[in-house]
């Protein structure tokens, strides 16, 4: 017997196959994107308090209502757009699950959906899931600027659906209002959506900024926004998430998410009200904390000759090897892991072209592993060929 064909052109995730590489290695895990720090304590607080008290049974599908309002509230602060709790937000097991529904909800079977190169490695694989055929647009190194015409020419081809991530995993670009209102142009032309995957957006390095898609003229009634709390409460084990879009599109999400998973746990739903709740002066801590990770590791990348790309957002940093001499990336993280002892992910498992010369590193870890981590990098140099 045969397995279906949908699974056969895609492998597992290369990510979290390296976090098991640095197990085996006892390698520092610079690869898959959590940190080895505490949420805030408001909410550990709260989660002990739930324990006792509940809610311990199901929440309504698609999320418990104080958690949507409490969710809507904060979106509003942040990007001036009002959304109504009851028709525009689902809670998901997070944005892993959110952005799967949404696909599944926006593109039928056979359509195309637009990805920008390099992207987070679900991404083709959800389209492929959903018997969709990813097109891939190239962001061009060292910048990862994009031309708009070969991003017109995918939706001139047939896209029903761009997915976009901003500020980008891997490559930590923000990309710029103008950027946005190139391709908020080029779908509106097109009659097309765009599903964006906002995860990083509290995670921005001045003096760059985060335009949220959904707020440009026009682009409210075609976007669908996924996120997640995990990065910006690190919180990566509650796997909470969400989507946001026009009532009329998330109906149909709201299917998908029901029949995918029935619901998000309740009793992490009701301990999260303690972070959609916390006050400004987090989220200034929160970039204050994460430029000085950027700050410090990069200055140890620099202090080792490591070439790189500095990021705007999120907290990765894509390294070029290109000078080891290595034909695969994936020997080179191997290698890296059981003879250096800090652990990253190939590049070529973010890229649809050829390329094997990157690798990604995070830098989401206390200082004392930051700093562990270069210590050991020091030494990179010895699998040079």
């Amino acid at each position: 017997m045969q397995t279906s064909l949908r699974t056969a052109s895609f492998t597992d995730s290369v990510i979290r196959r390296m976090t098991r590489v640095c197990l085996k290695y006892d390698a520092i895990n610079l690869s898959q994107g959590f940190p080895d720090f505490d949420p805030p304590a408001e909410l550990t607080k709260r989660l002990s308090e739930v324990a006792l008290s509940g809610p311990h049974q199901y929440a309504v599908t698609w999320g418990a209502q104080n958690v949507r309002e409490a969710l809507a509230a904060k979106i509003k602060h942040f990007s001036g757009q009002a959304v109504d709790p009851n028709s525009e937000l689902v809670i998901t097991c997070g944005s892993t699950e959110a952005m799967m529904a949404s696909v599944l909800a926006t593109v039928n079977p056979g359509e195309k959906v637009a990805i920008f190169s390099p992207f987070y490695e679900n991404y083709g694989a959800d389209s492929i899931l959903c018997d969709a055929q990813p097109v891939y647009v190239p962001l061009k190194p060292p910048s990862f600027t994009f031309d708009p015409a070969e991003l017109e020419q995918a939706f001139a081809q047939g896209a029903k659906a761009l997915i976009l991530c901003n500020p980008s995993n891997p490559c930590g670009k923000v990309f710029t209002r103008e950027e946005l209102e190139t391709i908020s142009d080029i779908i509106r032309r097109y009659d097309a959506f765009v599903i964006t995957d906002e995860v990083y957006e509290h995670l921005i390095f001045k003096p760059h900024t985060h335009t949220y898609l959904a707020t440009l003229p026009g682009m409210k009634e075609r976007t669908l926004v996924c996120n997640s709390f995990s990065k910006t409460y690190s919180i990566t084990g509650w796997r909470l998430g969400y989507v946001q879009g026009p009532a009329h599109i998330i109906e149909a999400v709201r299917k998908v998410h029901d029949f995918l998973t029935v619901g998000a746990a309740a009793p992490l739903q009701e301990a999260l009200i303690a972070g959609l709740t916390l006050p400004d002066s987090y989220y200034e801590q929160l970039q204050e904390t994460y430029a000085k990770k950027r700050e410090l590791f990069c200055s140890g990348l620099d202090e080792i000759g490591l070439e790189y790309y500095r990021p705007q957002g999120a907290y990765y940093v894509l390294v070029d090897i290109g000078s080891f001499g290595y034909d695969s990336d994936v020997q080179f993280c191997e290698d890296l892991a059981r003879k250096v002892g800090v652990g990253a992910v190939p590049g070529s498992s973010f890229f649809k072209e050829k390329v094997n010369n990157y690798i990604r590193f995070h830098f989401a870890k206390k200082e004392e592993t930051l700093t562990a981590a270069l210590e050991r990098l020091k030494n990179i140099h010895i699998l040079k060929r």
